[in-house]
């Protein structure tokens, strides 16, 4: 008879400013820290998978639900980046050495966010980041799932520039993109074209296959990004 699995140890649950979170936390200090951003109709329990792989390597990981998602109170609009930077900042309640990983729309919050942080976030890892452009359609052909009020999304998506955002991180926060190839919902040129405006320290990892979601929970991109994180510290 086979020897059952250990079952892995629960992160902490809690809710601050209405945002629900789980943090991972390693036995001893961590080495740093990674507020991780869900996507577009997810929640973060789709991410304890990466909760668990940073805590093995010494990382705090903290995972919270977007507005408009899962546990957390209210709709997904303007206030999405200063949600992001309040988790960075509970982050820093247990490291100050905080960095983000975010997939899809969560990209496209983490690369915003950073460029408003202060002090700084150390990287960011952005997955087939979604940009404003690619979610005003989603938007339009009602292909987001989430709870949002359209009125003050669509404007709000109108006013933003991602490519500034990282292009303003030069110098002061390492980026990585990686993004699958055989994405079908977000080209793998964008993580291209936003590496192109990026400032040093950056990384671009295109994966050859693949699909929008398949880069998220692969073992070795998850170290990739964990490898990566430490080289920016």
């Amino acid at each position: 008879m086979r020897t059952p699995l250990p079952t892995p140890e629960p992160p902490q649950l809690g809710e601050l400013g209405g945002l629900a979170y789980a943090l991972f936390l390693p036995d001893g200090e961590p080495s740093a820290g990674i507020v991780v951003c869900h996507g577009a109709g997810s929640a973060k329990e789709s991410h304890f998978d990466f909760g668990r792989v940073a805590r093995a390597a010494g990382m705090a990981a903290l995972a919270f639900d977007a507005r408009g998602h899962g546990r957390s109170q209210g709709e997904f609009g303007p206030t999405a980046f200063a949600d992001v930077v309040t988790m960075l900042e509970l982050m820093r309640e247990h490291t100050p050495q905080v960095a983000l990983r975010g997939s899809s729309m969560g990209g496209f919050q983490a690369l915003h966010a950073a460029a408003i942080a202060d002090p700084p976030a150390v990287a960011v890892v952005a997955i087939c980041p979604a940009p404003e452009d690619l979610l005003l359609q989603g938007l339009k052909a009602g292909r987001l799932d989430f709870r949002m009020d359209p009125a003050s999304l669509e404007p709000w998506l109108r006013t933003l520039d991602i490519r500034k955002a990282v292009a303003s991180l030069a110098g002061k926060t390492s980026v990585m993109f990686m993004h699958a190839e055989g994405d079908e919902q977000v080209p793998y040129t964008i993580s291209e074209e936003l590496f192109a405006v990026a400032g040093e320290p950056k990384r671009l990892l295109i994966v050859p296959g693949g699909h929008h979601r398949s880069l998220q929970h692969d073992g070795e991109m998850q170290a990739e990004t964990i490898r990566f994180i430490e080289r920016a510290l």
